[in-house]
């Protein structure tokens, strides 16, 4: 039976390839997804652990909030020669560094004048020491390290690209406007190849705290003397610096990585998602290849029944075939996915999301987990055809196999019970504040796949209306072909409806994220605009990061200026509770920026923020017991330093776009708490033009002038990035499905090869028979798009309700259902294009001797 199996296999080689398409797609995806996110985490270790590859010990100042732009509190001079002088140490030096923040940061300007900004990601500063090498994370490829005030060493992907090379001159723009370098050197970082998109200008460590505006250090990294282990030189350390935070090297690169980990955790699992979306679409193809072609060999299993095969045996027969089509449909997968893990980078990169790259990394876990998840669902999927070809007397079977109302029945009945499920999961997901726990998302996630299976499983009950309704153009204009389309799609509607739950798996959920991204996305803009009702807007290049206070004078002189304000941003500590903090001048935002009050009114308020006043944002002010007008508070700043404040108001803004963070407070305040401050934006009024305002932020090129409508599409421009990938990954699963009705056709073809040949030897041409085919594969495609769309819209429609409570609204056009209609039609034309060739050119005499 094993051979009978495998040259079963072999003896099919065109169903055989197209079934194992399926499969060879979601195996990449999940090939694909391992090898990107081992490869980056290797890139990020690398990146982290090199910075301490000959350092045992690490001194910084604590860090009290996360994402500061102004940086831990530092370490001094007199620390560092403290440390030194310490007998169980054998070398020290002061660095000016931040890989796991913004507080150092120091653009770059290229030739153009313009800052080299790579969608917005990381440009760090550093100020090294090089008398001490071996404190020295980076790796010089040309020239020397920098030794004057106006020397600079950059990352090789600035000189690469940018054309730049020792001996040039280079702008830098730090807290301060553009200042002009001679690059004296390029290195890398530790062995990474690329910092994906990240640069980096080094200078020596007293430019680097002049230009960043930083007294001190931010770490201190230390060696130990002979016999010294690490933990017992941390343990020292602290005692002699009870102020800041001792790591050993190990401990500190494991806490530089703790970030970066839960992001790769989440990208993993965001790109597995979509490789098993691709295998649960494959599924429903195994499945219904194998249903066909059992149904096909029933007599052929019944003579093995008849001359002395067992039920097991048979059975055996085809789970051998569907495992062995599994294991080498899975090893091409695996195999493709080393490839699609480049194809990904690119994509991210493309997307504006790089990420850093070094040698591609196969670990075991890619091998095991891509290849046993392969076979298993190819197995499972060929579980119930192989029971089927079981069933039965072999006499009966050589007449025909089960009827095929009693599966229908039972995939019925099934059907109605995961609805059901699928109505309890999805209420309970979306209703109270669920939404975002970990209950609730994984309700959600069964929940989605209760209501796509079950829709699968009742789909053959509505084939019939469906076929009746979509095959109404065919029947009309189609002739006889269309008519004998629109019969044939109804014929066998299990078939028919396993055939398109493929597709209606692919368009459930691409009209899922269409109506729902459109629903967040027109939201924010509404939340956007009017919060910010100013004519003109100006934020750093990336839209997020700080840019220096200088600049918002500077464009308050600016022609046509009527009024401007300017918003600092940081982050602080109130209690326990980490918050963004805002500064703004009471003075002068009145009218720029439009306070949603809850308590308080704008005059009274910001008469407050001139004598120590703060405004909190009523949600911050429930959860920190903060509820009272006057109550007083103490705000940390990220240094440390301390500012004592009382509440003068209380206002909200739409929760789906906060512009402001939990707390304003007067600049001098904001100053005082932080005093690297940077300015998160400018908002004006008046008659200036962009010209006049972009000469005025001529030494300050990492700032963008935009007007009004110009801010809100860019502040939501991120969406547009979020959704196409999101339509890139969900199409591998619509290409799935595609093979899905290719294999269908062809198996249905092979199937009605008498058929067609006794239709064509009374009359039907070429050219009819190709239109017939291509009709049937258009009512089939659209009847997975009837069936897509509404199960997409519940979706939308149930996180929507949940997401209403941070102002996203439902919305749903007529496009948008004509759009997925279109790709139901284009799925069925394309599906059709090879039986329908093939069906044409059969031989009309020996398809009616066909058996």
């Amino acid at each position: 039976m094993t051979r009978v199996a495998l040259k079963g296999l072999l003896g099919r080689k065109v169903r055989a390839v197209l079934t194992g398409l399926a499969v060879v797609l979601g195996v990449a995806m999940v090939s694909g997804s391992f090898v990107l996110t081992d490869t980056i985490s290797k890139a990020f270790t690398s990146i982290f652990s090199s910075a301490y590859d000959h350092t045992d010990a690490v001194v910084s100042g604590k860090k009290l909030v996360d994402y500061s732009s102004s940086g831990n509190a530092t370490v001094s001079q007199a620390t560092l020669e403290r440390i030194r002088r310490q007998p169980y140490v054998a070398a020290a030096a002061g660095a000016i560094a931040d890989l796991s923040g913004d507080s150092t940061h120091a653009k770059l300007i290229g030739h153009d004048g313009k800052a080299i900004d790579h969608s917005g990601a990381p440009t760090f500063g550093f100020g090294i020491d090089t008398s001490q090498p071996r404190f020295n994370p980076l790796k010089l490829e040309a020239g020397r390290w920098a030794m004057a005030p106006d020397e600079v060493v950059i990352d090789p992907d600035t000189a690469k690209n940018e054309h730049f090379s020792v001996g040039d001159t280079i702008g830098v723009a730090a807290v301060g406007p553009v200042q002009r370098f001679r690059i004296v050197g390029i290195a890398k970082y530790g062995d990474v190849e690329s910092l994906g998109g990240a640069t980096f200008a080094v200078f020596t460590v007293p430019e680097a705290r002049r230009l960043m505006h930083i007294d001190g250090y931010t770490t201190i990294a230390v060696a130990a003397a002979h016999g010294v282990s690490q933990d017992e030189l941390a343990g020292r350390l602290q005692r002699l610096v009870p102020s800041g935070t001792v790591k050993t090297a190990t401990e500190q690169a494991a806490s530089d990585k703790k970030g970066v980990a839960g992001f790769l955790t989440f990208i993993r699992s965001f790109l597995l998602g979509f490789g098993g979306i691709a295998l649960f679409v494959g599924a429903f193809v195994i499945f219904n290849t194998l249903s066909i072609t059992v149904a096909q060999r029933t007599r052929e299993l019944a003579t093995l029944r008849t001359i002395g095969a067992s039920r097991r045996q048979v059975l055996r027969s085809v789970i051998l075939e569907s495992a062995a089509l599994g294991a080498l449909a899975s090893v091409i997968g695996l195999l493709a996915g080393f490839g699609l893990a480049k194809g990904l980078s690119s994509l991210f990169g493309a997307l504006g999301l790089g990420l850093p790259q070094a040698a591609p990394v196969y670990a075991t876990h890619t091998f095991v987990v891509s290849l046993l998840l392969g076979v298993v669902v190819t197995v499972l999927a060929g579980v119930v055809p192989a029971v089927r070809a079981t069933r039965g007397a072999p006499i009966a079977a050589a007449r025909g196999g089960l009827p095929q109302k009693v599966r229908s029945r039972r995939a019925t009945i099934v059907g109605v019970v995961l609805l059901a499920l699928a109505a309890f999961l999805l209420g309970y997901a979306v209703t109270g504040n669920r939404l975002g726990s970990g209950s609730s998302l994984l309700a959600l996630a069964l929940g989605a796949l209760a209501l796509i299976t079950g829709t699968a499983g009742v789909a053959s009950r509505l084939v019939s209306t469906l076929a009746w309704l979509f095959g109404a153009p065919a029947r009309r204009w189609g002739g006889a072909a269309g008519r004998i389309a629109s019969e044939n799609a109804v014929r066998n509607p299990q078939r028919t409806a396993s055939t398109a739950a493929a597709l209606m798996i692919g368009i459930a959920l691409v009209s899922f994220v269409a109506v729902l991204g459109k629903g967040v996305h027109d939201s924010m803009n509404n939340a956007i605009s009017g919060q910010f009702p100013a004519q003109w807007i100006v934020t750093s290049k990336n839209g997020w990061s700080g840019y220096p206070v200088s600049a918002g004078a500077a464009l308050a002189k600016a022609p046509g200026v009527a009024r401007s304000t300017e918003i600092r941003g940081d982050r602080g500590l109130i209690g326990d509770t980490q918050v963004n903090v805002n500064g703004v001048d009471p003075s002068t935002v009145d009218g720029l920026y439009r306070f949603g009050w809850k308590r308080g009114t704008t005059a009274a308020a910001l008469a407050e923020l001139q004598s120590g006043g703060a405004i909190l944002k009523e949600t911050f002010a429930k959860k920190n017991h903060l509820t009272q007008l006057g109550q007083r508070f103490v705000l940390l700043g990220s240094s440390g330093k301390r500012v004592a404040l009382h509440v003068a108001g209380f206002y909200e803004s739409s929760r789906i776009a906060e512009l402001l963070g939990g707390v304003i407070v007067a600049q001098r305040e904001f100053d005082a708490a932080f005093p690297r401050a940077m300015d998160q934006f400018t908002l004006i009024d008046g008659t200036p033009t962009k010209a006049a305002l972009q000469r005025s932020l001529a030494v300050f090129p990492d700032t963008k002038v935009q007007t009004h409508d110009e801010f809100v599409k860019n502040q939501t421009s991120f969406m547009n990035s979020i959704l196409n990938l999101l339509y890139v990954l969900l199409a591998l699963s619509v290409v799935v499905s595609l093979f899905g009705m290719i294999n269908t056709l062809v198996l249905s073809v092979w199937e009605r090869t008498r058929e067609v040949g006794m239709l064509r030897a009374i009359g039907l041409s070429r050219r009819q028979t190709r239109r017939m085919i291509r009709q049937e594969s258009v009512v089939t495609g659209l009847i997975g798009a009837g069936l897509g769309l509404p199960v997409g819209l519940v979706l939308a429609y149930a996180v929507t309700h949940a997401l209403s409570r941070f102002g996203v609204a439902f919305e749903l056009q007529a496009t948008t259902l004509v759009k997925f209609l279109v790709i139901g039609v284009a799925a069925g034309v394309l599906a059709a294009v090879a039986p329908a060739r093939r069906a044409s050119r059969l031989n009309v005499l020996a398809a009616l001797q066909y058996e």
